[in-house]
C-alpha cells in the first residue's frame, strides 16, 4: 500500500479514511534530517511543520506535498516544483476558526481581560474590578483588515454582521472584498483603523509590512492582531510603541522565530496577549483539515490532480515521473 507521511497526526476521521487505500505514517520528529529521511518512500506527505529545502532532492518517489491549512510558508515550492512534485494546500478550511480568535482577541484587549484576570488572582476582587473603569466596548469602532482572503472575509463578516463595526479592509490584489468591507489604501487602513488585524499570507512582500513608520501611524490606544505570521511586523517597533503607549495593545498569535523565547520582552508587557499559533487550531477545523489533506492525497494516488493544486508549472515534470 502507497504511504501517505504526516508531520503530525491526524483526525481520528481523516486517518479512518485512509484505512485500505494506503498506509498512515506519523513522523517521529520535526528536524529537518528526520524528515527528510523517514518520507523517502511516500508517496505523498501531509504538511504541519517547516520541510527542509532538499526534501525533494535523490531518489525520493513523493509525488505531492500537501498543507494542513492555507499557508504555503513551510513548503519549499520551488523545490518541489522543479522536482516535479504537486503541492496542494486547503484554503478556508480553518478560516472560521482564526477569524474567531482574532475577534476573541480583540475583545479581550478592549476589556483589559489579562490585568483583570491577573490581579483578581494575585490580589483579590477589588483588585480585578479596579480595572473596570478603563474597559472598553467593540460597538462603534473602525476594523481594518489586512488581507481579503478566506480568513479576512470571515474576521469583516463577524465584525460586520456581528457588532456593527465599519471594516475597512486593504489587499495586494484588490480582489474578495465583500459589501460589507470597504477597500482603502494601506496606509489609510493603518491610520483609521481602531482594531487592525493582520490576515495576509507570507510573501516576501509582506515583510516587515507593519514597519516603524505605520505603527508609529496608528491611532492612539489602537490595537494590533496579527494571525498572519510573524515576519509580517516589526517587533522592535511594536515593542517600543507597546512600552510608551503608541498604541493601545496587540494579540500575537505567531512570531519572528517559533517557538517564542521564554524570556522574550512581549511576554512581559500587560497590554500584549501571546497565544502559541493556535488561532486556526479547534476541534472542528482539525477535522476539516485533516479530512481534506486526505481527501487531495487520494485524489493523487487515483492519479487525478488535487482541487487546490498551487504549483500547475510542476506538471509537466509530474507526469513524466509518474506515467498514466
Amino acid at each position: 500500500m502507497p504511504i501517505i507521511y504526516s508531520t503530525h497526526p491526524l483526525h481520528p476521521r481523516a486517518a479512518k479514511m485512509l484505512a485500505g487505500a494506503g498506509e498512515l505514517r506519523i513522523a517521529s520528529a520535526l528536524d529537518a534530517a528526520t524528515l527528510k529521511q523517514e518520507s523517502r518512500d511516500a508517496a505523498a506527505v501531509i504538511v504541519r511543520a517547516v520541510l527542509p529545502p532538499d526534501m525533494f532532492a535523490g531518489d525520493h518517489v513523493i509525488r505531492a506535498a500537501i498543507r494542513h491549512g492555507a499557508g504555503l510558508d513551510m513548503i519549499p515550492v520551488e523545490e518541489a516544483t522543479a522536482a516535479g512534485v504537486l503541492v496542494a494546500n486547503l484554503p478556508g478550511a480553518n478560516a472560521r476558526s482564526v477569524a474567531e480568535h482574532a475577534i476573541f482577541a480583540a475583545l479581550a484587549l478592549l476589556r483589559g481581560f489579562r490585568r483583570i484576570d491577573g490581579d483578581l488572582r494575585r490580589h483579590g476582587w477589588f483588585a480585578g474590578r479596579e480595572h473596570a473603569n478603563s474597559a472598553r466596548e467593540l460597538a462603534g469602532r473602525t476594523l481594518g483588515i489586512v488581507g481579503m482572503g478566506a480568513i479576512g472575509r470571515e474576521v469583516a463578516a463577524i465584525g460586520h454582521h456581528g457588532f456593527g463595526l465599519e471594516v475597512l479592509g486593504a489587499s495586494r490584489s484588490g480582489k474578495g472584498f465583500p459589501d460589507h468591507a470597504r477597500a482603502v489604501p494601506l496606509d489609510v487602513l493603518v491610520a483609521e483603523s481602531d482594531i487592525i488585524v493582520l490576515a495576509c499570507p507570507l510573501t516576501p512582500d509582506t515583510v516587515g509590512l507593519m514597519s516603524r513608520q505605520r505603527i508609529l501611524a496608528m491611532k492612539p490606544g489602537a490595537l494590533l492582531v496579527n494571525v498572519s505570521r510573524g515576519p509580517v511586523i516589526d517587533d522592535e517597533a511594536l515593542l517600543e510603541a507597546l512600552r510608551e503607549g503608541g498604541i493601545g495593545g496587540a494579540a500575537l498569535d505567531v512570531f519572528t522565530r517559533q517557538p517564542l523565547a521564554p524570556d522574550h520582552p512581549y511576554l512581559g508587557l500587560d497590554n500584549v496577549i501571546v497565544t502559541p499559533h493556535l488561532a486556526g487550531i479547534t476541534e472542528e477545523s482539525m477535522m476539516r483539515m485533516g479530512v481534506g489533506a486526505v481527501e487531495e492525497a487520494l485524489r493523487v494516488l487515483a492519479g487525478e490532480l488535487p482541487l487546490n493544486l498551487r504549483n500547475p508549472e510542476a506538471v509537466a515534470r509530474y507526469r513524466q515521473r509518474f506515467p498514466q
